[in-house]
């Protein structure tokens, strides 16, 4: 059943927000089966008669389904309200577009917030392991809740990168185009790494309470809060910092610094310290931690190549899918290489396959910002494919 399902106009393009509930639930890849299944998802204008125009866009780490609107918990804009909407990139005049919280998430879609069936109560941190295949095949229960035997495309950037490539390697004949955008098809051990570190300082936390906070009536701000910190780091560049905040100090900052810390060290903030603190801080309003987790732990598992002989173009063999690739100069989080060794894989798998390194100094980050060159390359890639798939103007 769907809930909630009612068309808004709210600083953007026309949209729905939804809930499913799917009763037979899901066979999670660790043997769970997960039931019932709820999906919360957006979507931005209209599907054709034939079905065939539909986008799916995968959100990244701490991403929803407030895609391209005023997002209800922070009132900012859309996280891609910039890409997405009439005229735009991607373009809702032409095209039905599709974004859904992920499995494991905290914005409606079953997750450690939901209730577990067999004890009533919430899953908490005994929410099962889950994996990018996991999130994927429950986005593949919505496409088939709204009647679409096959996405035009599948674009993501980040983690939602990884979920389009996913798509791609276990649902290649339900989509005609896959966008992976700074990305890769593995999750490097230095972000393992950096992943772990936010997860320790979660369970440092106080208020962490064995992942059962809400028993208390309290979240582990502060470790969630670090986590956020640790993690926004690696999504900038180092000229993005320098040209943002440089060696500037705050001089009103001595009523943040805590009462038993030394004056002369900690009397006043850096600029960078006190654009960090706030990302932690508002972070925690909006994200749970053991939603946190779970996810995090989903991207350190994704290894395309490790799960098919090592052999990387072997889940693309004979694909008849068209890709782009697209990574940004100075993406040190995913960096450039790892989109080349998935562009190699693909040529060696006979994929039709195209490449675009864009030229930007604001690190992973870029795309979600202002970066012409990367809508048009959006927009080329949609547009060649949409002529490619014979998609009518007309039928859109």
């Amino acid at each position: 059943m769907d809930i909630s399902a009612s068309p808004t106009i709210a600083d953007g393009p026309v949209y729905t927000h939804q809930t499913v509930r799917l009763d037979n639930g899901l066979d999670l890849e660790c043997g769970v089966h997960l039931a019932p299944l709820e999906i919360a998802y957006c979507t931005y204008g209209t599907l054709s008669p034939k079905r065939d125009n539909a986008i799916l866009v995968c959100h990244a780490l701490t991403g929803d389904q407030y895609l391209a609107e005023k997002n209800p918990l922070t009132g900012k804009p859309g996280w891609w309200s910039r890409m997405v909407g009439p005229g735009l990139p991607i373009d809702t005049d032409r095209y039905f577009v599709i974004c859904s919280n992920v499995l494991g998430g905290c914005m409606g879609t079953t997750g450690p917030r939901s209730i577990c069936a067999e004890t009533g109560k919430a899953w908490d941190s005994e929410f099962p392991p889950i994996t990018m295949h996991d999130i994927v095949a429950a986005q593949a229960k919505l496409i088939d809740h709204l009647g679409i035997e096959r996405l035009f495309a599948v674009i993501g950037g980040s983690m939602g990168g990884m979920q389009a490539l996913t798509w791609a390697a276990d649902f290649p004949e339900r989509v005609f185009a896959v966008m992976p955008i700074a990305t890769s098809p593995f999750h490097s051990a230095q972000n393992i790494a950096f992943n772990e570190v936010s997860r320790q300082a979660i369970f440092a936390d106080p208020d962490w309470h064995n992942g059962h906070y809400r028993d208390f009536g309290a979240i582990p701000a502060r470790g969630l809060g670090v986590a956020r910190m640790m993690a926004h780091i690696t999504y900038l560049s180092e000229a993005a910092l320098s040209r943002k905040f440089g060696r500037r100090v705050r001089h009103d900052a001595a009523t943040a610094v805590p009462a038993s810390s030394s004056p002369s060290l900690f009397g006043e903030m850096f600029e960078v310290e006190s654009y960090l603190r706030h990302q932690g801080s508002t972070f925690v309003r909006r994200f749970d931690a053991n939603s946190y987790l779970t996810i995090t732990r989903a991207m350190d598992y994704f290894d395309l190549a490790a799960e098919h002989d090592g052999d990387l173009a072997n889940p693309f063999r004979n694909s008849q899918t068209r890709f782009c690739v697209v990574s940004f100069s100075s993406d040190w989080l995913f960096p450039t290489s790892q989109s080349r060794l998935l562009v190699r894989a693909l040529n060696r798998a006979g994929a039709n396959v195209s490449f675009v390194e864009i030229e930007s100094d604001r690190g992973h980050d870029a795309f979600l910002l202002d970066e012409p060159d990367f809508d048009r390359t959006i927009r080329g890639f949609i547009n060649g494919a949409a002529e490619h798939a014979a998609l009518l103007e007309g039928d859109c």
